[in-house]
């Protein structure tokens, strides 16, 4: 198994996962004025009415903007669609992790503050010692999160440098770790999770060491498939599930009377590739998580993990474009979302800033872009900005991250010209277990930082559930971010959770659609906000 980030050798091939957020220490700034923008050819303002009980709660929100206790509990009641970019191992709260190193008996090493295996040899301790020794256990904290980075420092290495420190805890138990990740994002008026893992890691780096490399996908991709080979490896990932499944169930008391939250969660894996990886275990790892979207329906899309800047993943970044490509076509009932732009002046050399959002757009077929915050720094980029909005191919922004890795926050952060150009935003976490954040500090750090006001924010968590992953049809009509939220024929003027009954066409809408199922849930869950927030004022 792989960290989502680095890659880390595993002893076995498990999912990594897990969630959970303490605190809401961030490197990002205080609210800032946006600087103008060019012109679009589409504008990104609300364009839909606003309704009374919007208006209601769009004053409480402007009466409280100045209060932090009671602005950190609008936000934290807040309902917020899903969490479409968030990494399993980079998620869950530092403090877990110890939790559970401790009860595995495993050791750290006093100088890197990695984790190991046991016996504890010369230089490292027992993981226990952190229950009772405060010091010890706030070295390891800040050693495997952001907790106390200086500002100054290097936050790029930093961040990335922490999946191998805890990298041999995170794979032993997906199912609990689940468990801890379903109630937390439950707890944050979310209702639905994508989460990135490595299914059947060291199954497929094998593969690829055997069949080798060839440039010829069409054969490539013969020899994998070959005598059942890709087939068993969709098995062993279907198995790895399976058993996450059971253990996550019966940790979280699933079907019993004391069923936790996270139960009820709807929850779907995106597969991680590592990008830094040789070309023939990179094109691997894609033909398996795109040929176990289209067995699994619990698997659902493919994204490229690790450094964008690592100088593997930048010398080959177009060869995996086109290997995407390609794959598309053998896998076309497959999603991709692809890490792209994740860079900065600075980080790398100019060349490597003009081209990775919009090859990952036009050749690699990218329904979603995660990061995407060198946009502007790109070649021709009004273009490709132009066709995400055509195409509503969303961008995944976690702001957190993006202000710790890249120091880039406030003015210098594309999502207002996003906004501004149509291209839907939807707001996530990324590592929130590293961050030390959650995804209701993202979305007031939108609201502080950018002036949104609450219908701006509401169709924000509705974004975050229209370019899911989920199966179905929507319950909005097509273009959203252009045209306004307006509900199918099927459902318009019902309203949930209001005491009315749902028409029959609506129900079998909603009985027939995943997706619809969960923005009905979500706007139920608006119309209880409002409610209570919208009277407050």
């Amino acid at each position: 198994m792989e960290n989502n980030r680095n890659a880390v050798r595993r002893p076995r091939s498990l999912l990594a996962v897990a969630l959970g957020t303490l605190g809401l220490l961030s490197l990002l700034p205080p609210a800032q004025a946006a600087q103008p923008l060019p012109t679009p050819p589409q504008a990104g303002s609300l364009s839909r009415p606003v309704t009374a009980s919007e208006s209601g709660t769009a004053s409480y929100l402007n009466s409280v903007r100045n209060n932090p206790r009671l602005l950190r509990d609008f936000f934290l009641h807040l309902p917020k669609g899903g969490d479409l970019h968030n990494h399993l191992s980079g998620a869950v709260s530092t403090e877990y992790l110890i939790e559970l190193a401790a009860a595995d008996g495993l050791c750290i090493d006093t100088r890197t503050m990695t984790a190991l295996a046991p016996p504890c040899g010369t230089g490292a301790r027992p993981a226990v010692g952190a229950r009772t020794d405060r010091a010890f256990h706030d070295a390891i904290v800040r050693a495997w999160s952001m907790q106390d980075f200086p500002p100054e420092g290097n936050g790029h290495d930093h961040f990335f440098d922490a999946f191998g420190k805890f990298g041999e805890v995170t794979w032993r138990h997906r199912g609990k770790l689940l468990a801890e990740v379903a109630d937390q994002v439950a707890a944050q008026n979310q209702f639905y999770l994508e989460t990135m893992v490595t299914p059947a890691s060291d199954g497929a780096k094998k593969l690829a060491a055997q069949v080798g490399w060839d440039k010829d996908f069409a054969k490539l991709h013969g020899k994998l498939t070959a005598g059942g080979q890709l087939d068993a490896l969709v098995a062993g990932a279907r198995k790895e599930a399976d058993d996450a499944d059971t253990e996550f169930r019966a940790a979280a008391h699933c079907g019993t009377s004391r069923a936790r939250p996270g139960c009820r969660l709807p929850v779907r894996w995106i597969s991680q590739v590592s990008r830094s990886s040789t070309p023939e275990r990179v094109f691997t790892q894609m033909a398996l998580g795109m040929r176990l979207a289209e067995r699994d329906d619990r698997f659902v899309a493919v994204n490229l993990v690790q450094p964008e800047d690592g100088e593997r993943a930048l010398g080959d970044y177009s060869l995996h474009m086109r290997m995407l490509a390609y794959l598309r076509g053998v896998y076309p009932r497959a999603h991709i979302t692809l890490h792209a732009g994740e860079l900065w002046p600075g980080l790398v050399k100019p060349r490597d800033l003009k081209f990775h959002i919009k090859e990952a757009v036009s050749i690699a077929g990218a329904e979603r872009i995660g990061h995407g915050v060198g946009l502007v720094h790109e070649d021709d980029w009004q273009r490709t900005a132009r066709t995400m909005a055509d195409r509503q191919i969303a961008v995944e922004v976690p702001f957190t991250s993006n202000a710790q890795i890249l120091g880039v926050k406030g003015d210098d952060h594309p999502f207002a010209t996003y906004r501004a150009y149509g291209v839907p935003v939807v707001l996530a976490t990324d590592d929130p277990g590293i961050s030390r954040i959650d995804v209701s500090h993202e979305y007031q750090y939108a609201a502080e930082t950018y002036g949104l006001p609450y219908p701006e924010l509401k169709d924000l968590a509705r974004a975050s559930l229209q370019y899911a992953f989920l199966p179905g049809a929507s319950l909005w009509q097509a273009n959203p971010t252009t045209r306004g939220y307006r509900a199918q024929p099927a459902c318009q003027g019902q309203i949930p959770d209001s005491g009315h009954a749902v028409g029959p066409q609506c129900r079998r809408l909603l009985a027939a659609s995943a997706r619809a199922a969960a923005q009905w849930r979500q706007e139920a869950a608006f119309h209880r906000f409002e409610r209570t927030f919208g009277a407050r004022d």
